[in-house]
């Protein structure tokens, strides 16, 4: 008896042991797996300009940007995961703050080539500038490892000059000159086709040559087109019987939509009131600003 008591305690003893043994080697792997991240380098942003920026080159590359690796650091060493990189592209002195700045996302590349065509693209419809004007473009590039601000790093800025060239309009604007609304969602609802005069409320006022503007109340649910000569479905070459949609009737963004010739029916917004149309040609682009 007094035998078998002394490897009970003995044996008990060492299952103490043991499970202290595992607890401290667990403890120090949990400690050990943790990663913290240390900081990295902000790219350093370079470029190379390439083909003379004009309409005759517009297919060749009119710039190509490379930067470094920001060789984001953790405890464990250098980072292995992917990086990601948004490079920004504004007007000179806008500090990146423009809201309609221009963002390409690119993952693990550490370069990337523009055509003369895509930069011009961004000068005329991302930008808005005007054509057959010399525009200063800045660029830069900031990395990160996730979608927050934690592991950005911004890097240089460069910047590119060009004569930004007119380009023929996205969608052809009417011949006429004239533009109107009408539909379900217009006071008039749909015109008869028979000859009558446009409401005043549902005649567009032209800006430019390609942009056209309204002011004018919708119907919440109603559906609209954009119509280049008034009490009439029969095109009249060279323009068209309307504007629409490019996709099924009334499956567009209610607040601004691509839109093309023959188009389809365009939804308007679900609640009733004043809206601004801008239907701009050149962007083939239309969009409702609830006043």
């Amino acid at each position: 008896m007094p035998i078998k008591s002394y490897k009970m305690k003995s044996f008990l003893k060492f299952s103490a042991f043991s499970f202290l043994v595992v607890l401290f080697f667990g403890r120090c792997e949990k400690q050990e797996s943790k990663i913290y991240f240390t900081g990295g380098t902000p790219p350093v942003l370079t470029a190379t300009e390439g083909a003379e920026f004009n309409y005759a080159n517009a297919a060749e590359t009119a710039l190509t940007i490379t930067w470094t690796n920001p060789d984001y650091n953790f405890t464990t060493g250098l980072n292995s995961h992917d990086v990601n990189y948004n490079i920004e592209i504004d007007t000179a002195g806008s500090n990146f703050t423009n809201p309609a700045k221009k963002v390409i996302t690119v993952s693990k590349d550490l370069s990337r080539s523009f055509l003369v065509s895509e930069l011009n693209d961004i000068m005329l419809n991302q930008l808005s500038l005007q054509p057959d004007a010399t525009h200063t473009l800045e660029i830069r590039v900031i990395s990160s490892l996730t979608s927050g601000t934690e592991t950005q790093l911004i890097s240089n800025t460069v910047q590119f000059i060009a004569n930004a060239y007119s380009i023929p309009p996205k969608v052809t604007p009417p011949a006429s000159g004239t533009l109107y609304i009408t539909g379900s969602a217009t006071q008039a609802n749909w015109q008869c086709g028979c000859g009558e005069s446009a409401p005043e409320d549902q005649t567009f006022t032209q800006v430019t040559p390609t942009v056209y503007e309204l002011t004018t109340d919708l119907i919440g649910g109603g559906s609209y087109l954009f119509i280049p000569r008034y009490g009439t479905w029969n095109a009249v070459p060279p323009d068209p019987d309307k504007y629409g949609g490019i996709g099924a009737n009334n499956t567009n963004n209610v607040l601004g939509d691509d839109f093309k010739a023959k188009g389809g029916d365009l939804l308007a917004p679900p609640e009733s009131g004043t809206y601004k149309i801008v239907v701009d040609f050149q962007k083939g682009k239309f969009t409702l600003t609830k006043q």
